[in-house]
């Protein structure tokens, strides 16, 4: 029990490695030089971008029109490598190049002839389609039926299967979640009800207001058809997925071991990209793209992909369920703003606003709550230069209140990858307060008493489990009411909550904003708190040059 217990507090009183590191951003061209010596760009060439030694999956990013594309990154030795080959010119390239992103400094990756591995094309081969063309096609045809996924701890892909509204995605992605949302465009995102959540078929489908999804073409799954097509060992296969914070995309694998419900491909599906429709060259669906069950360098480059048959077998007992139900509603709901926050406009207002860029913080009595804008997140991670500012993110002896600190603004678990773009959002953190109790407290006194001094030894009030939100008398539904796992102990953990507002939602036109927060504990027992009204005018400040960009 003392083990977990200080397991607990450190968890709390230490931020990790990689929490106080500021992001670089890698600038990528991708050029190649035609027939007549004209600098040609690479558009939509699929890059994967690994750290090494390697933490988590590979990074997808798609050249833009122009050929590049930046990313944001971590210090630390990379992988930058294409997906696959793109033909060109009567040739074939691919790039696989390491490099070192420098804390505080920019770095440049020009992908040309030089530096590629070129293979020449042959005459029947030359004759063909590039390579890219059937992934590309694919895209093209599909890429509206394809849908990104939201619970408040993941981020999946799922596609349209129906005009009456159903939705299918592998189960791994969502898990248990009960709530789900689906995002059709960056503008359209509706509440989906789980029909279906099979754990030993790999397959959950969502249904969704079918009205919603009249304007989508539903993927063709072939159900009614007596033989489904037929997939071996060495086959090339195409996955169309919604990756978190990344435009929809294709990725090319290689079937590498068949089995009974499903086989693995080095599909190498970008983190939120699973849960997409699998495709043969030929545009046949085979299945569900999913995650492997084995271990982590394993997963960084194989998927699973759960066969067509049993995708269908799951599919005609969503239908049985739906037959006498209701509709779920098709209510649009919040989505992020579509217009960025420009980082200079951060730049400049990291630099003009006065002392510490930590969160404004507040308290209930059973949560600490942090209210966090872009603002403080690209000056925690780019710290600008000011007489007297410090910054707790450059090591140094901290106290345990600026340790909370950094933790509370740099450290966003399971979604960290949300925050690293900066989205122009308003981010509420409630974290559960740590107490000490009353036999652990008197423990400590009787030790101290023997001349043994221990450190107080806190445990949680409860976990989070919900918060609402009011303007005035008006309740405010937030764009995502994510949760954040921590972990307390091999076998438990508690969640905080990471809200996300639209940046004009919660402001001074309201008067009064309040939150109404719930414990895990007692879930039925309102938490309330009224937010003074200099923290809501902060809060509105340094959205103000965000607002004077329209």
């Amino acid at each position: 029990m003392l083990r977990g217990l200080i397991l607990l507090v450190t968890l709390f009183a230490v931020v990790p490695p990689a929490a106080g590191q500021a992001l670089s951003v890698l600038h990528i061209k991708v050029v190649l030089v035609d027939a007549d010596g004209k600098a040609t760009p690479v558009p939509r060439h699929t890059l994967l971008i690994s750290d090494n030694p390697a933490t988590a999956p590979p990074r997808r990013i798609v050249t833009t029109l122009d050929g590049t594309a930046d990313v944001r990154l971590r210090p630390g030795n990379y992988t930058v490598e294409s997906d696959a080959p793109v033909a060109f010119g009567g040739k074939r390239y691919e790039w696989t190049r390491t490099l070192d992103i420098v804390a505080g400094r920019d770095a440049v990756l020009e992908l040309t002839a030089g530096n590629a591995e070129v293979e020449a094309v042959g005459a029947a081969t030359a004759s063909a389609a590039p390579l890219e063309a059937d992934p590309w096609s694919l895209l093209r045809e599909w890429q509206d039926s394809v849908v990104a996924l939201w619970t408040p701890t993941t981020h999946a892909t799922g596609f349209v299967i129906g005009a009456n509204g159903l939705v299918v995605t592998n189960q791994r992605g969502i898990g248990t979640a009960t709530a789900v949302e689906v995002q059709l465009t960056p503008t359209v995102k509706v509440a989906a009800r789980v029909l279906v959540a099979n754990p030993e078929r790999d397959v959950a489908v969502l249904w969704i207001n079918p009205a919603t999804a009249a304007s989508v073409r539903p993927v063709l799954l072939g159900c009614a058809e007596q033989t489904k097509p037929v997939v071996v060992d060495g086959q090339k296969i195409f996955a169309i997925e919604a990756p978190l914070a990344q435009e929809k995309g294709t990725t090319l694998g290689t079937v590498s071991r068949l089995e009974a419900h499903a086989f693995v491909a080095d599909l190498g599906i970008s983190t939120g990209g699973s849960g997409g429709p699998v495709f043969t060259a030929g545009g046949n669906v085979v299945g569900i793209s999913s995650v492997v069950d084995e271990r982590a360098a394993e997963r960084r480059a194989n998927s699973r992909v759960v066969r067509i048959g049993d995708v269908c077998d799951v599919v005609a007992t969503a239908e049985q369920k739906m037959k006498d139900a209701t509709p779920p509603i098709g209510t649009h709901l919040p989505v992020e703003p579509v217009r960025p926050f420009p980082v200079e406009a951060l730049k400049d207002a990291a630099a003009a606003r006065a002392g510490s860029l930590s969160p404004y913080q507040t308290a209930s009595s059973d949560f600490d709550i942090a209210f966090i804008t872009p603002v403080m997140t690209y000056g925690e991670q780019h710290p600008p230069e000011q007489k007297g500012r410090r910054d707790l993110t450059r090591g140094g002896r901290l106290t345990d209140a600026e340790r909370a600190v950094v933790r509370t603004i740099t450290d966003f678990g399971n979604w960290s990858q949300y925050v690293a773009d900066f989205p122009p959002v308003l981010l509420v953190r409630v974290t559960p307060k740590l107490v000490e109790g009353l036999w652990t407290k008197v423990a400590r006194g009787a030790a101290q008493t023997q001349g043994v001094a221990l450190p107080p030894m806190k445990h949680f009030k409860s976990g989070f489990s919900r918060l609402r939100a009011f303007c005035g008398d008006a309740e405010v539904t937030p764009i995502h009411p994510f949760k954040l796992e921590q972990r307390v102990s091999e076998s438990d953990a508690i969640y905080e909550g990471l809200y996300v507002f639209d940046p004009g939602a919660l402001g001074p036109q309201c008067g009064t904003v309040k939150l109404v927060l719930y414990s895990e504990k007692e879930p039925e027992k309102a938490d309330t708190l009224v937010v003074d009204a200099k923290i809501v005018q902060q809060i509105w400040q340094d959205f103000a040059p965000y607002r004077a960009l329209k």
